[in-house]
């Protein structure tokens, strides 16, 4: 018979393992998949490095209640990176998606950024990942949905970040 203290270590060591594999595999999983910005507007400066290194981009079609569509250069400067274009959110405030949302409410977003790029979103992340389950319904009826899981296994910066915040996700 095993001591009782023999076998918390053997289940302690079993766990410490676990856990060691699954944040290596979560590292993989990171390392080889692709990049993402999110908060892309005109009103929100972003780096020419920052863009170059993603191959995804989170669009806010009216932040600061602007319309991107108003900005033709902006699009299709944005067009020209030939990046997967994402929706992210309407507005952008606070929870946004977390607050009951209308059809028309999120039609107006996706109207604004197919008169921006020229094609409908087929992919939507929630700003601050924050939804309702009514909302994830709505969504869902129109596009691809995103949130904490992909937000766990890519790369993800914001134009607006320093270099500083990133280091750890760089190292991932």
């Amino acid at each position: 018979m095993i001591p009782k203290t023999q076998q918390v270590f053997r289940v302690l060591a079993i766990l410490s393992i676990i856990i060691v594999l699954f944040v290596f595999i979560l590292y993989l999983v990171r390392f080889f998949s692709h990049t993402e910005i999110d908060d892309i507007s005109p009103d929100i400066p972003c780096s020419m490095d920052l863009l170059d290194k993603s191959d995804y981009l989170l669009i806010i079609p009216k932040f600061n209640n602007h319309s991107i569509a108003e900005n033709k250069t902006w699009c299709n400067f944005i067009l020209s990176l030939n990046k997967t274009l994402y929706l992210h959110g309407v507005t952008h405030i606070y929870e946004e998606f977390k607050t009951e949302r209308s059809g028309d409410y999120l039609q107006e977003g996706i109207d604004i950024f197919k008169e921006c790029f020229g094609f409908y979103p087929k992919e939507f992340k929630p700003p601050q990942l924050a939804i309702s389950n009514n909302n994830k319904k709505l969504i869902r009826s129109n596009m691809k949905l995103y949130g904490k899981f992909n937000q766990l296994t890519h790369k993800v910066y914001h134009c607006n970040d320093s270099s500083t915040p990133n280091w750890f996700i760089d190292l991932v």
